[in-house]
């Protein structure tokens, strides 16, 4: 269903390129490995954010009931959870390839790098679900969700962003463990909260 609403999806995408290619034109090339980590997690943040913000807008409608009464909150919450993060992989993967041809590639460890990346991204995806289902009981939805997911976000933001300068500076693994560890821990700390919070939302 999510699949359908290609106009949504076709946004992101667009949202995706046309910020690179501004950056591009600006910058023309990025040598400087702290403004390219900056500059890449900004542009998958608001993109994350423009495509989890609206994930329990229709639930929030008639169609409510219809999920209430064929499965159960746990399902619902986790199917939102893997939809989303596997659309963040797709822009992760998508802004990673236009930041390499448009604005280069500084980082030295992209092994390391790609897992960070796959950590953080997952990490915010799943932050913002949840907080879309919370302020989907509200008739504010986006603006809600944005006040409560990014002060929510910001140490999985910045556990990510240096990680991502250590692999930049081709730092092994020894060296990011730490940061890759916590950025895991919190993900699932976010995924089991969501799993036993959603349930009393759902019948709220």
């Amino acid at each position: 269903m999510e699949l359908r609403q290609k106009a949504a999806l076709n946004g992101i995408l667009l949202y995706v390129i046309s910020t690179v290619f501004v950056a591009y034109l600006i910058f023309s090339s990025l040598e400087e490995l702290s403004t390219w980590v900056a500059l890449l997690w900004i542009v998958l943040l608001f993109a994350s954010t423009n495509a989890s913000i609206n994930s329990f807008r229709k639930e929030a409608g008639r169609e409510f009931f219809y999920y209430y009464s064929i499965a159960k909150p746990q399902a619902i919450i986790l199917s939102k959870i893997l939809f989303n993060a596997i659309l963040q992989f797709v822009i992760a993967a998508l802004t990673l390839l236009l930041f390499s041809v448009l604005l280069g590639n500084p980082v030295e460890n992209m092994s390391l790098f790609s897992v960070v990346l796959l950590l953080g991204s997952l990490g915010i995806s799943t932050i913002l679900t949840l907080t879309s289902a919370i302020a989907s009981k509200t008739n504010n939805n986006a603006t809600l969700t944005a006040i409560l997911s990014f002060p929510i976000m910001l140490p999985t933001l910045l556990t990510a962003i240096k990680a991502s300068m250590l692999c930049g500076l081709g730092s092994s693994w020894e060296d990011c463990q730490v940061y890759i560890i916590t950025l895991g821990l919190l993900n699932i700390v976010i995924v089991m909260l969501s799993f036993i919070l959603f349930p009393y939302l759902w019948r709220s």
